[in-house]
């Protein structure tokens, strides 16, 4: 979801393969063996298979909403608070919002531990609509979907949490254009077919 958002953000031309991840093409896996989403091949045959990395590689390319210059802060504290939700928010989310895969562990535990990076996020919230500023940055587009994954994991009861700043930064996230843009349904990848042109209507 991240990488997509970058990539429209950026107006990037891009051949969108749609995978299923249960039906895994040879494709995929001969150019990243991690079998995971999303990979990207750029037109110099770099293969890029981390979601930051992509965000970063189109940012780079061209940021026309300044993602990459937060109107507070800087890019290594946005890449700090990045690598602290990568790391350790998602942990405790996995095991709050994946409970079967993990037997062993107490989802409530895990869903108290996350709740806990939430309220830093609410207390950073309540000064600025956005996580470094008034306009958003790649903090704010990068974390986003992991707290949208948290919050529909029980969404009554992340409603009732008072976390009043933070519940509208992601509503406002969740209503506007660009993730509209970025969720349509696309038919599965055949092998050795043509993918799906992207050319995304601008930021």
């Amino acid at each position: 979801m991240r990488s997509r958002l970058a990539l429209a953000v950026s107006g990037q031309v891009c051949e969108l393969r749609e995978v299923v991840l249960r039906d895994k093409p040879q494709a995929m896996l001969d150019a990243s063996a991690k079998g995971t989403v999303p990979v990207l091949i750029d037109v110099g045959g770099q293969v890029l298979d981390e979601s930051l990395d992509i965000m970063l590689w189109a940012l780079e390319r061209n940021d026309p909403e300044g993602w990459l210059t937060p109107e507070q802060g800087t890019v290594d504290l946005m890449l700090a608070l990045i690598a602290e939700f990568d790391r350790d928010f998602k942990y405790h989310l996995d095991r709050y919002k994946y409970p079967d895969r993990y037997p062993g562990d107490d989802a409530e535990f895990h869903r108290t531990e996350g709740a806990r990076y939430l309220e830093r996020l609410n207390t950073q919230l309540s000064k600025t609509p956005y996580l470094f500023g008034h306009r958003a940055a790649l903090a704010d587009m990068a974390i986003a979907p992991f707290v949208r994954q948290f919050a529909i994991a029980d969404s009554e009861w992340f409603g009732t949490q008072p976390w009043p700043f933070l519940q509208t930064w992601l509503e406002t996230w969740l209503n506007s254009d660009l993730y509209d843009r970025i969720m349509q349904k696309y038919p599965q990848w055949i092998p050795r077919s043509a993918g799906v042109k992207m050319e995304w209507d601008g930021p």
